[in-house]
């Protein structure tokens, strides 16, 4: 599973999950400020599903029904890096089959898929 993590994750999040044998491209190794849009356009160009904490997506997805290969936008204040990077990975390998195409917040140990 391939995905694109917007500059806003936590890098403690990007490498567990490049630990754990995910494929991800990681913005802020390479690119910075990207708009929202063409991050979403370059996750949907690379089959990525894109990984975020900004809400704005959903926006883009459900109101402006921009095309997806999935979005995970993480709400995880009050935690440390740590724990969200525990949280986080192994929310994705539970849920892995139901990720692509949807749209998923993750939130306190739970997910909400759609």
């Amino acid at each position: 599973m391939n995905f694109l993590a917007d500059e806003g994750v936590d890098r403690s999040i990007v490498d567990r999950l490049i630990t754990s044998d995910f494929n991800v491209y990681y913005v802020v190794d390479e690119i910075r400020s990207l708009d929202d849009e063409t991050l979403l356009h370059m996750a949907v160009t690379e089959q990525r599903i894109l990984i975020t904490r900004d809400k704005d997506f959903g926006e883009l997805v459900f109101r402006m029904g921009q095309a997806h290969a999935g979005v995970i936008l993480i709400r995880l204040d009050g935690y440390d890096t740590n724990e969200r990077a525990d949280i986080v990975c192994s929310l994705i390998q539970q849920y892995a089959e139901q990720l692509p195409k949807s749209f998923a917040v993750i939130q306190k140990g739970i997910i909400r898929i759609s």
